[in-house]
């Protein structure tokens, strides 16, 4: 009993074509989409990837661009098929090409729900890779004169403006490293021997942040200096103030940036291989109903169409049957080889 089967006649037939055809082209846009919604998220990657840790978080953007451009292709050739359909006479050389055709529609669109899968599950290791860029990076913040160093203080500071954020986990991520240049540091001065000797590594740290912390929202000028020295600064208690720098830390700050973008083009993937799955079982029943017609010389007579042949029991049954008899095909194979061998 072949599964969810259904009666044809020319009227049908063409009306399927031509519905199928119509899906296929608005398939290769959403392929075109898939492409593009890849080539954003790269372009998004690479404009802070002196940030990460790593460059597999490429990997996914890549794989987008690339399961975009097959989208395309597949898309592109099941609707010339389709058109094709119309004439029986056209449709005839695709037939042999065409089950082949329909397998790989089937790996591809398992290949395109795994990329939708991966669009919502690499959040987590993009959380590391982003915990580790911005500690490598904050430490380079100082490094203005050091060649391959000296754009890392331009664009931590871009950063934290643009995303509204402060250190990797926050503010405080600043005071426990020096992120001012020796050279702009006077050694002769009481306060900065004192800062430098008061901890092992020699560093000059302080109760401060740079400059692109700052919340312009802020009625209060901005305190970013001595931040923890209530005496400093008039009516201030920064146990009770309420601080004029972003809260934030930068690692969730992206981390939001980049996983919202993430689970948008998952949601739009999953959309995507819906589609994908839509056209493939229309084409199925183009394949079908052509296949069975009552006269095949009649054009107008009717034909049967469905998705599987027999029930999805059977068609298991008869597939693992199939790769059984190709193994002990393989196995008597290797076995006359070894025998030719023995008696040569």
């Amino acid at each position: 009993m072949a599964l969810m089967l259904v009666k044809f006649d020319l009227k049908k037939r063409v009306k399927l074509a031509q519905t199928v055809w119509f899906m296929y082209w608005f398939a290769v846009m959403a392929g075109v989409l898939v492409f593009s919604m890849g080539l954003f998220f790269k372009i998004e990657l690479r404009k802070r990837s002196e940030l990460m840790d790593n460059n597999e978080s490429h990997f996914l953007p890549n794989l987008l661009i690339f399961m975009g451009l097959v989208a395309c292709g597949i898309n592109a050739f099941g609707g010339k098929v389709c058109y094709d359909s119309l004439d029986p006479s056209k449709f005839v050389k695709w037939k042999p090409m065409l089950k082949g055709f329909l397998f790989c529609c089937m790996g591809f669109n398992a290949l395109l729900l795994l990329t939708a899968l991966l669009c919502f599950i690499m959040r987590i290791p993009l959380q590391f890779t982003l915990a580790e860029g911005l500690k490598s990076g904050m430490r380079y913040y100082k490094d203005t004169d050091t060649p391959g160093r000296c754009y890392m203080k331009r664009t931590l500071d871009l950063m934290q403006i643009e995303f509204r954020c402060c250190g990797n986990e926050n503010y405080r991520d600043w005071f426990e490293i020096q992120w001012v240049s020796n050279r702009y540091l006077d050694f002769s001065a009481k306060e900065v021997k004192d800062r430098i000797g008061s901890n092992v590594d020699g560093q000059y740290l302080m109760d401060g942040v740079p400059f692109s912390c700052c919340n312009p929202s802020s009625p209060r000028p901005c305190i970013q200096h001595q931040m923890t020295n209530n005496s400093a600064y008039y009516s201030y208690d920064h146990y009770t103030e309420e601080l004029n720098v972003w809260k934030r830390g930068c690692r969730y700050a992206m981390l939001s940036y980049y996983g919202g973008m993430m689970n948008t083009i998952g949601v739009l993937v999953v959309l995507v291989t819906m589609l994908e799955v839509a056209v493939t079982i229309g084409l199925q029943y183009i394949d079908s109903s052509l296949s069975t017609l009552v006269n095949p010389e009649d054009p107008e007579s009717e034909s049967e169409g469905w998705i599987l042949e027999k029930t999805v029991k059977e068609t298991f049954t008869d597939i693992m049957d199939k790769m059984k008899s190709m193994g002990k095909g393989t196995k008597v194979e290797e076995g006359g080889q070894a025998a030719v061998a023995t008696v040569s």
